[in-house]
């Protein structure tokens, strides 16, 4: 009864206290416990994570890594006490200079400014990482540093009013490789430029929503809606496959230079697209840095209106986006399509004189002009690079049939590729082709098309006739990386029987042995090839876009690859040996990687190919580590990484230098967070200052070129 009567007194008494205490001060406690409620429980978006993009071999290309805002409550830090103090200003702004190093000025200025000393939200850091936002609440934690006197104690736990708002902060591991592909991201869900841009709503999730509110008793409710984290995509694209090709152009354009090269790598057989270098580089975490492309003196001199126009040439993807007269690698496609048409035969021979009249004042030449290649077979014709004999060939077409021919390999209309600002270039209609401008055409000058769609119609020239839609995406998985969908190969249509596929590799076959291909010669593998020197427009000046397309092994081709050097810093630009030797040094390494097996050895060595002495001193790695046959990232010695350079095992778990295993504080293997994988050559041009202009294209911008678009037309595509 004692002890009863004794805590009932005490209750009693605490009762009391209470009361006294609600009655004097209960309003000022009431604000502190709702401004903290509402601190944790306000209405917030929950950000949803954006899809990852893969390689073909698992490497990431693009991810989205856990980023915070500090959040400053300047309404809980300016808090007063009993006495009229306000103990929390100080040990939380020098939490946050000391741990955070933020700006003392700054903070200090919205705590008393009358616009903000009461506000809940002040941002006062963006993009704080995980590490970062660790540290700061362990130091606000008193209770977690040993060794603290009670006065460190006392103004630890006096640091109020600061939290932190998840967001999402989009990275890319290989910087700038395949950055006119990958694209980037203008903000976390917003993105118009390369896969990020024409996948943009497939990527991006369903952000989430907290909502809290106070009840009629004051109490606090919520309800949470939790976010959806975007789809990821597997791309065609192989990280090894554009290294080598970056590699190769990054070394000319050191060496020698151009206004612009461009190299498309393609499995003709499927229209996947292995490889794409199609522009000037950037680094897609740093995108509006134009360093790479401007000195600081120019940067510092452009207004917003040539910073805006610097910026968009940068991001153009010079291999789907412009359009230019492509030249001669266009006879193959020419010859397959008379063939088909039966306006030639395999038989037919033509006699090249230097050049085909027009009229009384228009005189057509060949390359060889003022000399002439004589009597020619179809397999001369394409080796020699003969414009007479391909004059005479589109003649026996006559202009309809060659326009109807054009539209079938998808000239003049576009390929349907997955990435956005898809150009289209312009063909003659029957009434604006002449002879002229048949003749011209013939030899690609007069007419102008894009990269994807000179290669893709290449491809299905020398796959035996079926054309293949080009595409970059081979999968869409969710988040959990459970596959949604598959993209196979579309077929959209034949263009020619298997039969003159056949006889135009072995044409483009002679074109690399005897013709003038030759200097894309890889040793040890049989391959066809075909040139192009398009001299530009006004005829005269002495600029040419010079190009090669090729492809390897003869029998089954198994890669196509298409190189465009537009304006090579050179005395003399009409030469495609600069675009043959891209090729060529691309090709030495592609086809060893692809595990082709050399078809020219007979004893079993294979003698090396001698590359372009241009090369030299140029050449080098570009991320500083290497790919194992698997895909995998290896470091020098041959031991598999993460995208950050850790050593791991074969699933994932992280090692230290010695190969053992790293553990947790809890004795657990730590697992990576940052996981993926010569003879002379033939001339080939001379300027023809009467050859007609292409045509201009004055058709409207491209818009709504996404996934989400209906897509293009069966007209638009050349499909009847």
């Amino acid at each position: 009864m004692v002890l009863f009567g004794g805590v009932l007194l005490a209750l009693v008494a605490l009762m009391v206290k209470i009361s006294v205490i609600n009655a004097t001060s209960g309003q000022k406690y009431k604000k502190q416990v709702l401004s903290q409620a509402q601190q944790q429980y306000e209405n917030r978006t929950l950000p949803a994570k954006r899809g990852d993009i893969y390689d073909r071999n698992g490497n990431i290309l693009a991810t989205s890594n856990k980023v915070y805002s500090v959040i400053l409550d300047c309404l809980a830090v300016n808090t007063e006490d009993d006495k009229g103090n306000q103990p929390y200003v100080e040990p939380t702004v020098r939490a946050l200079v000391e741990v955070l190093g933020l700006d003392e000025d700054d903070i200090r200025s919205r705590l008393n400014s009358e616009a903000t000393k009461e506000s809940q939200y002040q941002i006062l850091k963006k993009q704080l990482s995980m590490d970062e936002k660790k540290t700061f609440e362990e130091y606000a934690d008193a209770g977690t540093e040993d060794g603290l006197t009670a006065e460190q104690e006392k103004e630890r736990m006096n640091i109020k009013g600061v939290w932190f708002e998840e967001d999402y902060l989009r990275s890319y591991p290989f910087g700038s490789l395949a950055c006119d592909t990958i694209g980037f991201t203008l903000s976390r869900d917003t993105a118009d430029i390369g896969i990020e841009g024409y996948y943009n709503s497939t990527l991006t999730g369903a952000d989430g929503r907290q909502y809290g509110y106070f009840n009629n008793n004051s109490d606090v409710e919520q309800t949470i809606i939790e976010s959806t984290d975007g789809n990821s995509l597997e791309l065609t694209l192989d990280v090894g496959i554009q290294q080598i090709v970056e590699k190769y152009v990054n070394g000319f354009l050191e060496g020698t230079g151009a206004k612009h090269v461009g190299v498309i790598v393609e499995n003709p057989s499927t229209g996947e697209i292995l490889a794409m270098d199609g522009g000037d580089r950037y680094d897609l975490n740093e995108p509006r840095d134009l360093s790479n492309v401007y000195s600081k003196e120019e940067i510092k001199q452009m207004n917003d209106t040539e910073t805006v126009d610097a910026l968009n040439a940068m991001w153009s993807n010079y291999c789907v986006t412009d359009a230019y007269e492509p030249g001669s690698v266009v006879k193959p496609i020419v010859m397959a399509a008379a063939l088909e048409k039966g306006g030639i035969y395999f038989n037919d021979t033509f006699t090249c004189d230097g050049g085909q009249s027009f009229g009384t004042d228009t005189f057509i030449k060949c390359a060889v002009w003022p000399d002439a290649h004589g009597t020619e077979t179809l397999a001369e014709v394409i080796a020699n690079s003969c414009n007479d004999g391909m004059m005479q060939i589109a003649a026996r077409m006559g202009s309809e049939q060659f326009i109807k021919t054009q539209s079938l390999f998808n000239f003049g209309s576009r390929t349907g590729i997955d990435l956005p600002n898809e150009g289209s270039g312009i063909i003659h209609s029957t009434d604006t082709m002449g002879e002229t401008e048949l003749a011209c055409s013939a030899f690609g000058q007069g007419f102008t098309c894009t990269m994807i769609q000179e290669i893709n119609a290449m491809c299905s020239v020398i796959n035996g006739g079926y054309y293949y839609q080009p595409h970059l995406v081979s999968a869409i998985k969710d988040s959990s990386g459970g596959t949604i969908k598959t993209i196979t190969p579309t077929l959209l249509k034949q263009t020619i029987s298997s039969t003159i596929s056949a006889n135009i590799r072995a044409y483009m076959q002679s074109s690399v042995e005897s013709g003038t291909s030759i200097y894309s010669k890889v040793q040890g593998y049989s391959s066809g090839g075909k040139t192009g020197t398009a001299e530009k427009f006004p005829r005269g000046n002495g600029k040419y876009l010079v190009s090669f397309i090729g492809f390897a092994p003869v029998d089954d081709p198994q890669v196509v690859i298409y190189v465009v050097v537009d304006e090579p810093n050179a005395e003399n630009q009409a030469t495609s040996t600069f675009a043959q030797y891209i090729a060529q040094g691309i090709l030495s390494e592609l086809l060893p990687y692809l595990n082709i097996a050399p078809d020219e050895v007979t004893d079993g060595t294979i003698p090396e190919t001698e590359l372009w002495e241009g090369f030299n001193g140029h050449l080098q790695s570009l991320s500083g580590v290497d790919l194992d046959a698997e895909g995998n990232l290896v470091d020098a010695e041959g031991h598999r990484i993460d995208m950050e350079g850790n050593r791991i095992d074969e699933s994932g778990y992280l090692l230290d230098s010695n190969g053992e295993y790293v553990y947790d504080e809890n004795g657990n293997t730590v697992k990576s967070d940052s996981l993926l994988g010569v003879a002379e050559a033939l001339p080939e041009a001379v300027s023809n200052s009467s050859a007609p202009a292409p045509l201009e294209d004055d058709s409207d911008p491209i818009t709504g070129n996404d996934m989400e678009s209906e897509g293009i037309t069966n007209e638009e595509a050349g499909l009847e």
